[in-house]
């Protein structure tokens, strides 16, 4: 009796050929995609894969064409809704140029991702997609360089690696959040982030080793200094990094002997956790506080009062690391450049006019 609990061989070409009643070279020919048959011999080799349920090795086929037709993704963190927007765009442009994708997730912790890197150049990816935890530190990624692998960053930008970025314009969205709380009258100003600091505080911006949040501070900065507020460095908190976390920087905040009258989000889900925060602690937006957020996340419009956003067009952006990628797996004569995708603030309730 046969054992129905144990392992099918897998089916091969030359039994697809015994089947289709045609020569092995004459079905991988068929099966590859490449060379020339009559339609009825592609017809009947490709019924009799389809009978045998015939699936391809792309191991066999990567090693024969030089191609595994797979790209890879390491994005920063998968919950947050702005990673998952921009990996839907990438696996559109990449499907449609008939790619797949395998995606890792570094937490962005840079360890986790120097082993999602290794682990994807070691399954033959065609080219890499890579949001870098760390913007001074990357040995691994001019290693992937020296490979000869395609590289594409996305969110962040690391011009000593002289490869293509497709980024935000981060620095001028932040600028037009920040000048939008000062033309409401707001002076005392938080920008709240969740990358790691050991105090929560900041004390020189070149430090920052994310390449987004530091030139979203330095747009935030610039406004307050142009407005010629005091120590404009003295409201930014970074170590938001989970709900207890962002709970003890709100209220170290509001605790200040002048506490902000406006907060900035650097991401939905600092947002998110925020506005638990204020609900935790009693208080009303845009009564007591006021906030705006990046990224047009669901939560943001149907929260009472809806949160004013910085609106990054995630999609679009990872539509275009996509496309660029695959641009440079074809070989396109292209000038490397860093891609940014303009943003838009989106007003709705959540700040308010004060000093009127």
């Amino acid at each position: 009796m046969e054992d129905s609990a144990a392992p099918k061989r897998s089916v091969t070409v030359a039994d697809v050929a015994k089947a289709a009643r045609v020569s092995k070279a004459t079905a991988a020919r068929v099966l590859g995609g490449y060379g020339v048959v009559s339609d009825k011999i592609r017809d009947e080799v490709m019924a009799a894969a389809a009978a045998l349920e015939y699936r391809p090795n792309e191991l066999a086929r990567s090693m024969s064409t030089g191609r595994s037709g797979i790209i890879g993704v390491v994005v920063g963190d998968i919950e947050n809704a702005f990673f998952s927007l921009a990996v839907r765009g990438i696996t559109d442009a990449a499907r449609l140029a008939g790619f797949n994708v395998i995606i890792a997730n570094s937490g962005e912790e840079l360890g986790a991702e120097k082993s999602a890197v290794d682990l994807l150049i070691g399954k033959r990816v065609d080219g890499l997609i890579v949001t870098p935890a760390r913007c001074d530190s990357m040995e691994h990624l001019q290693q992937v360089r020296r490979a000869g692998v395609p590289l594409v960053l996305f969110d962040r930008s690391i011009p000593e690696l002289d490869v293509d970025a497709v980024t935000g314009d981060d620095r001028d969205a932040a600028t037009a959040a920040t000048r939008y709380l000062i033309g409401q009258g707001h002076r005392r100003l938080a920008y709240v982030s969740a990358m790691e600091a050991e105090d929560g505080g900041l004390t020189d911006i070149g430090r920052i080793s994310n390449s987004a949040v530091r030139e979203r501070v330095e747009g935030f900065v610039g406004v307050l200094t142009e407005a010629d507020l005091p120590n404009p460095l003295h409201y930014v908190r970074l170590g938001a990094t989970d709900q207890r976390q962002t709970d003890a920087v709100i209220e170290r905040l509001l605790q200040d002997a002048s506490p902000p009258t406006a907060l900035l989000a650097s991401d939905s889900l600092v947002g998110l956790r925020i506005f638990k925060s204020l609900q935790s602690l009693g208080l009303s937006i845009p009564n007591d506080v006021s906030m705006i957020s990046f990224l047009d996340a669901d939560w943001t419009s149907v929260t009472v009062p809806p949160i004013t956003i910085v609106d990054q067009r995630v999609y679009e952006m990872g539509k275009l690391a996509g496309e660029r990628l695959v641009a440079r797996i074809e070989r396109a004569p292209l000038a490397v450049e860093r891609l940014q995708v303009a943003t838009s603030l989106v007003i709705r309730g959540s700040v308010a006019t004060i000093g009127r």
